[in-house]
């Protein structure tokens, strides 16, 4: 895959783990001790602070590492879920959604963050970062070499391929060295191969090193480029690149060529394995379009032969048209359904809508969602959104009454506002309601 391919599967697995923790902070306003829920946004929040490192929009990885704090402060129960602690975390939502629309404009997560940060720090009781002093980082490299390392170097050699023992020290204010580690290793991968690495692929994953990462590199770039390279990549405090010549095995430390070959394949079970946990996919609308447009092709042309085997009333013909005809007609349903997305995509914004209204115009109300499982076409839902909002927010500020005027009316202090959807015949119906003071027709006339 190039850049591109990879910026937009983060920029969408991005959106769908903000609007993930978007709803579990709803879930978790209501229900504080819901441990289940809150173990699900720090997983989320992890997975974006991850992602965001990986793709080096450094501002992104900051403001997600604190919310972890302030995550981890509620896992520990040394901080209580509050209404006003919860608000900061939306606010890092919002913070995060206008960075992704930033990068999604070709720009990058340049946005100030510093006000919020301080206010993270200070619900975590933390001060203000102060810049550690940094303790000497190893320059020395040290690496164990066995005799089916040493047979791999000295056919590159033969080959007069360079074999270097690369050294490199992170720096330790890192967000998520193994992030940084993997950004390291695959683009040295892309000029060469390294045949071994100390931390572990494993060590490497669960983050089981310090900030030193140790390999043997093979490849057909000089030095230089392999240093340019290296520090290239951001959080590189030091270099070390020496060049392996006359290798010598350590018999201490020698493994059979066998443990490395099963090793080897242990790792392509488990990748194969991944891959097969993977159940959908994500597709572009052009492409779907394009699809669709085959189909319609290919039924048009089904009627035509069709209409050729009535003309001629040939027996073959017609029976294989009656399959044909069959496979289409299922074709299309399929294709149609493809297309089809629920009104969830849509309704999923609204509950954080109305808790904003609700805390700034000082009154208690509540969205019921009902049928967002309806689904309609996504170049529908496309341009749904709007109008909804609209609807809802003229419930929340004209519809729903203050708490003291709906008391004294007798009614329930909290207001409902309700969002239904449901199915009719081939259209689908959607119905914004309010419990509160209705419309005043002779102000309307």
């Amino acid at each position: 895959m190039d850049t591109s391919e990879y910026m937009s599967i983060f920029l969408d697995d991005t959106k769908e783990n903000l609007q993930n923790l978007n709803e579990s902070l709803l879930v978790l306003e209501k229900e504080p001790d819901n441990e289940e829920k809150l173990n699900e946004i720090f997983r989320v929040a992890h997975s974006i602070k991850g992602a965001s490192a990986t793709m080096e929009f450094s501002n992104m990885a900051e403001l997600t590492h604190k919310m972890e704090d302030v995550l981890s402060k509620f896992r520990n129960k040394e901080l209580n879920v509050t209404s006003n602690v919860l608000t900061v975390l939306f606010k890092c939502l919002d913070t995060l959604e206008k960075m992704v629309d930033n990068i999604e404009e070709e720009n990058d997560d340049n946005i100030p963050i510093e006000d919020i940060i301080n206010e993270l720090l200070e619900i975590s009781g933390k001060e203000k970062p102060v810049k550690k002093v940094q303790p000497k980082q190893n320059t020395n490299i040290e690496f164990k070499l066995n005799e089916y390392d040493i047979n791999v170097i000295n056919q590159a050699i033969e080959a007069k391929m360079n074999v270097f023992r690369v050294n490199i020290n992170l720096e330790e204010d890192t967000l998520l060295k193994s992030a940084r580690a993997f950004i390291i290793i695959n683009n040295l991968d892309e000029n060469g191969d390294i045949i071994k690495s100390s931390p572990s692929t494993e060590d490497i994953e669960s983050e089981n090193f310090e900030f030193t990462i140790n390999l043997v590199y093979i490849t057909e770039i000089n030095k230089e480029e392999v240093m340019k390279i290296i520090t290239s990549i951001s959080d590189i405090k030091s270099v070390n690149i020496e060049k392996i010549e006359n290798p010598k095995i350590d018999r201490e430390k020698k493994s059979p060529v066998n443990d490395k070959i099963k090793t080897k394949s242990e790792n392509k079970t488990k990748k194969k394995t991944d891959k097969r946990a993977h159940q959908s996919v994500r597709v572009e609308l052009d492409r779907l379009d394009k699809f669709m447009n085959m189909v319609s092709e290919l039924v048009i042309n089904k009627t035509r032969l069709e209409l050729i085997g009535n003309k001629y009333n040939i027996k073959e013909l017609s029976e294989i048209l009656e399959q044909i005809s069959m496979t289409t007609t299922d074709l299309q349903e399929q294709v149609l359904k493809i297309r089809m997305l629920p009104l969830e995509q849509v309704f999923n914004k609204f509950p954080r809508m109305i808790r904003d209204l609700s805390v700034s115009l000082g009154r208690e109300m509540e969205l019921i969602i009902e049928g967002q499982d309806t689904e309609l076409d996504r170049t529908v839902i496309d341009e749904i959104g709007e109008p909804l909002i609209h609807l809802i927010r003229n419930s929340a500020d004209h519809g729903i009454e203050s708490r003291e005027d709906r008391i004294a009316k007798g009614k329930d202090p909290k207001g409902i506002i309700r969002l239904t959807a449901y199915q009719e015949g081939n259209s689908a119906i959607i119905k914004v309601a309010d419990d509160g003071n209705g419309l005043n027709v002779d102000k309307i006339k």
